[in-house]
């Protein structure tokens, strides 16, 4: 991969610049929203297990101590735990918070989120965007359909022509979520596949050519993002058919898992792709375990969050969207050891400078 190229991927983060625990407190009010106090704001992500989303926290955290800002980070018990955002929003409006950034776990926290902008609060969404865009004031988010795209066209160069068959490992099958359609959805339309509806995972032909040659899909499994998950749903794909050569997987947790099930099954030379770009995962694309994934950067979406909220109550200017998109882009990098021509790439040596937007 070129310096130019590197450069590009450099250029991109730097400007992308339920235990409830109270951190960086400043000041002597406690009103959110300014005027002479310290500001408040709430950091929910969709749990405290994923290293993404711990990088995500600890990425506030610095910023809020940095800032002056007085945040207060809670979590879902594991993805998809509505419930357990809806309380910690609802939480967020009781302490008069000026804010609240979250990566929703689904639309079940919209009326929470509708809730809390009718009382004040200025609400952005990290990574991913609710449906719709507009039920949150901004969202800055890595744009994960041309994450799944970049994986997708370095799947489909990498097979150099051979059948593809596929493995898609997303992130539920009993809710319907922006970031599991648009990853799934980009990584078909990277690979020359029609995806039919991009909000709708699986609607697309089991069968037919991608740009390269021939494909099957075999299966579509929920990993939940987790590392279990992704080995369960890797066991189900695999006893409808052994000879699976190209694994898409929603995140790394879920691609780990999925090397497990591909190493217990004796099942060699498969094509394994990702998304997340965490430290980890940089090192399993260097150690073999995954071939590419593509790099998002949770640190810097906090950092910008928190940094906005603080402006915006202390009367300052909201943040814009990127042009042509319904969020900011906070900007993604393919990592691969194996470029491909035609497929911008960093390898795992300036993958590991930049992972997650590490400082």
């Amino acid at each position: 991969m070129g310096k130019h190229t590197a450069r590009r991927a450099a250029t991109l983060l730097a400007a992308a610049t339920l235990a409830v625990l109270p951190v960086a407190a400043c000041g002597d009010d406690d009103k959110g929203g300014g005027g002479g106090g310290s500001v408040s704001v709430a950091l929910i992500t969709k749990n405290s297990t994923n290293p993404f989303f711990v990088t995500m926290q600890d990425g506030a955290r610095q910023a809020a101590a940095a800032e002056g800002v007085k945040l207060t980070v809670a979590a879902g018990k594991a993805d998809g735990d509505e419930a357990g955002q809806v309380q910690a929003i609802e939480d967020a409006i009781a302490r008069g918070d000026a804010g609240i950034l979250i990566t929703p776990n689904g639309p079940g926290v919209n009326p929470a989120i509708k809730k809390a902008r009718d009382a004040g609060l200025y609400v952005i969404a990290l990574d991913t965007p609710p449906d719709p865009a507009s039920t949150v004031d901004i969202t800055f988010a890595t744009d994960n359909f041309k994450a799944g795209e970049l994986i997708g066209k370095w799947t489909a160069a990498s097979l150099n022509g051979k059948q593809a068959t596929i493995a898609m490992l997303d992130l539920f099958n009993d809710k319907i979520v922006s970031v599991d359609y648009n990853r799934d959805q980009g990584f078909l339309s990277g690979m020359g596949i029609d995806p039919k509806d991009k909000k709708r995972n699986g609607d697309e032909e089991k069968t037919g050519k991608y740009s390269g040659g021939s494909y099957s899909i075999v299966c579509n499994e929920p990993t939940n993002g987790a590392e279990d998950g992704g080995r369960t749903a890797m066991e189900r794909c695999l006893t409808k058919n052994p000879a699976i050569n190209v694994v898409y997987t929603i995140n790394e947790p879920a691609a780990v898992g999925a090397q497990q099930a591909l190493k217990a099954a004796n099942v060699q030379g498969a094509i394994v792709v990702s998304i997340d770009g965490g430290c980890d995962g940089v090192k399993q694309v260097k150690d073999g375990l995954i071939n590419a994934t593509s790099q998002q950067y949770p640190l810097k979406m906090a950092e910008l969050g928190v940094k906005a909220i603080k402006a915006i109550a202390t009367g300052g200017q909201k943040p814009q969207v990127t042009q042509g998109l319904d969020f900011y882009d906070t900007g993604v990098a393919l990592v691969t050891d194996k470029a491909v021509s035609g497929v911008d790439s960093i390898d795992t040596t300036k993958g590991t400078e930049l992972c997650w937007g590490k400082k």
